[in-house]
Parts: C-alpha cells; structure tokens; sequence
C-alpha cells in the first residue's frame, strides 16, 4: 500500500553508506535464487552450535519465573560477577563486578551506544580503517567526525598515531581500536597498547577497545586483553562478547568492563535507551564463562585447520595471504587484474563462493578481500579447487 504522508528519512539517516553486511546478506540471497551451490565465506558468523551444556542452562532458565520480568538496565549481578571472574582466570585483571563490568546485548549494541554518552557535535572519534562498520557510524549518530587512522600491511596494521594531527588530536575526545583485528585478523604487542595508553593519558581521550575475537587463537598463542596492561582502566575501557568464543551469535550478549566512570556513562545511554538482556540468557552465559578451555581448545583446533587448509591453498592459487595468528578471518590481496568489488563478484559468478570486499570496511581495505573460516574443511577444501578452476 502507497504512503498517504511524505516519509522523509533523518540527514544522519540518509548520509549513512549502506551497511556492508546487509548488502552482502542480499548477494547470498540473489545467489540462491538462481540455485547456486554457495560456498558462505563473508560473515563471521559461527557454524559450530552453541556448546549443548550452555544450551541445558538456558533450557533451565527458561522455566524460572523470577526470569520472565524486566532484567536489570546493568545486568544481573550473577552474570557481572562471572565476567570479573573470567577476567582473573584469562587475564589475572582484577575487576569491580559492581561498578566496573556491564552487560551488553552484544557487543554491537555497545560500540554503537558508547559515543552517545560522550560524544559532542563536531567532537572527532579516532577510528581505525579498514575496521569494523559500526565504528564511524555509531560516531555518526552522535553527531560526531570520524578521524580514519588507515591500517597498512607496513606498519603490520597498526594506526600510526605519529601520522595523526596535533590539533586532531587535541579535539579528540575516543579512540576506537581492535585486537585481534577485523578484518585483517593482526595481533597487536604490549608496546603498542602502552603507546595507547600513553596517548590517551596525553589528550584525555577515552580508549574503547574490542576484544570480540581475543579466545580465537592460533598455536598457543594467546592475545592480550588491553586491561592487562598497566593504566588501560585509568582511560578507557574493553568490549566483549560471547558470540565468537562459545558460538552464541544469536544468543546476542556480551559485556564492557574497565574504567567506572565510562562504563557508568555507557550505562547511563542503556538505561534510557533499551531494557537489559534476557535474564535466562544471562544465566545461561554464566555457565558459558565457567567453561572448560579443553573445550574452547577444541573449538580452536577447528578454525585452525581450516585457517591452515585455507592458507595453503591461497598460497597454491597464488593469492597473496597473511597467516593469522587470531580471529577466524583470512584477509587476501586481490589479484592485480581486479579490485575488491569485482574480485568478489568474480569469485561469486565463476566460483559459487561468497566473500567480503575489503573496501567495505573502509577505503584502506581497497586491494583485499576477507575470507571467514566458517565451513567444514571439505568445503573449504571445494572452495580451494573452485578458485583454482576460477583463473
């Protein structure tokens, strides 16, 4: 039925590119239409299902009345005292469940809230590119101007805050950064951390860091949290979430903790803006917290086999790859004769494999495509085979 009223979307609604994600759900959908045998390797999204003793938790908590009211804008207390306690055991951080730690309906929902809470008109936010879309948008909708910090394969995709203005600087009020990155899977050292820190403490800019990806990790290498190192609570504060480590995208929760006075601001947008996570869910994830490693270990092993089976095969092709050492994500150079866009098309129309153009996530990614380790290896094996056959 047509609109009887001019509907008029807001400026800082019709500014907005388009949100890489969606667009790529509609390629997939366009490509099963036609009755493509797809090959999935754009979203981060978990095939591996929701580990079944977390699964038993929420089956119970469902059932419990207490559960079935408003849960708390901050989280219960149960589930705050599980993320502090995770926090000891990973990263020997100690955490105020209280007044430090808050529930999130993932992690999302607080990267795209945090500027709102500090964030003034034509205040600038550093944010890293290529990187995750939520970032520049979430400063868009508070107003806000993004300052791009490009992170290049020289500077092992790292932002080079020497390259960034004095007087950027000095009106910067957050940085945005990730460890291990999206898209391009690079671990960050404690110096560069402490360079953060130290930068921070210089400009009075508060640091959100998103840790979404730290417990998808390669040969025992384990990633730092930035809470780990010395000031990280004095200036900012870490975004987590549940979805990658035990595979509960759906389930949509995660957690901020650090620095009280920005959590508590971060808080202050949620109480006004949304009503809390589900408590059953809540009650379920503390059980997720409290899981064995051998049984995260096991998770790994799976994305590493595929990463390995992944990268050889790259490599055999001739494409150009970096070998992570984190997250579930391979970030490729694409051959000379395309560029992002239409060496994913290509690989779609010729191949039946669906990938994400590194110029989605920013103009730095232009020249890269993000391959998701989110298939079984035989199919990761076929989609191998099917590139080879593609050139």
């Amino acid at each position: 039925m047509e609109s009887k009223i001019n509907v008029e979307l807001a400026a800082r609604v019709k500014n907005l590119p388009p949100y890489l994600f969606a667009a790529i759900d509609r390629m997939k959908q366009d490509a099963k239409a036609k009755g493509v045998d797809l090959i999935d390797l754009s979203i981060g999204d978990p095939d591996i299902p929701t580990p079944s003793h977390i699964v038993e938790a929420m089956k119970a908590a469902v059932e419990k009345p207490e559960h079935h009211r408003y849960p708390s804008y901050e989280g219960m207390l149960s589930y705050r005292e599980a993320v502090a306690g995770w926090y000891k055991r990973r990263f020997d951080v100690t955490l105020d469940p209280a007044t430090e730690a808050l529930s999130l309906i993932g992690s999302k929902e607080g990267i795209g809230h945090i500027p709102l809470a500090f964030v003034e008109p034509g205040d600038t936010v550093l944010v890293p590119s290529p990187g995750y879309p939520v970032y520049p948008v979430s400063v868009l909708f508070a107003g806000g101007e993004n300052h791009i910090m490009p992170l290049r394969e020289e500077n092992a995709f790292l932002p080079d805050f020497r390259s960034i203005p004095e007087a950027t600087l000095k009106k910067a009020k957050l940085m945005f950064i990730n460890y291990p990155n999206n898209p391009t899977s690079a671990i960050a050292p404690r110096s560069f951390y402490e360079e953060v820190i130290r930068l921070a403490e210089k400009y009075n800019i508060i640091v959100c860091h998103d840790a979404a990806y730290s417990e998808i990790f390669f040969d025992d290498e384990r990633p730092l949290s930035f809470m780990q190192v010395d000031g990280a609570k004095e200036v900012g504060i870490e975004f987590h979430s549940l979805s990658k480590t035990y595979n509960m995208t759906g389930w949509r929760i995660g957690f901020a903790v650090g620095n009280r006075a920005v959590i508590a601001g971060l808080g202050k947008i949620k109480s006004n803006l949304d009503s809390g996570v589900f408590q059953a869910i809540q009650e379920a994830s503390v059980a997720a917290l409290n899981t064995d490693d051998k049984l995260l270990a096991g998770i790994r092993k799976v994305y590493q086999d595929r990463r390995d089976t992944l990268y050889d095969g790259l490599k055999g092709i001739g494409i150009e790859v970096a070998r992570p050492k984190a997250s579930f994500y391979l970030w490729a150079k694409v051959p000379k004769q395309f560029n992002s866009s239409s060496f994913v098309a290509h690989i779609l129309e010729e191949a039946g494999i669906l990938t994400t153009p590194g110029n989605g996530f920013g103009a730095p990614g232009e020249g890269y495509v993000r391959f998701a380790l989110t298939v079984p290896v035989d199919r990761m094996k076929e989609a191998v085979e099917r590139l080879r056959k593609a050139f």
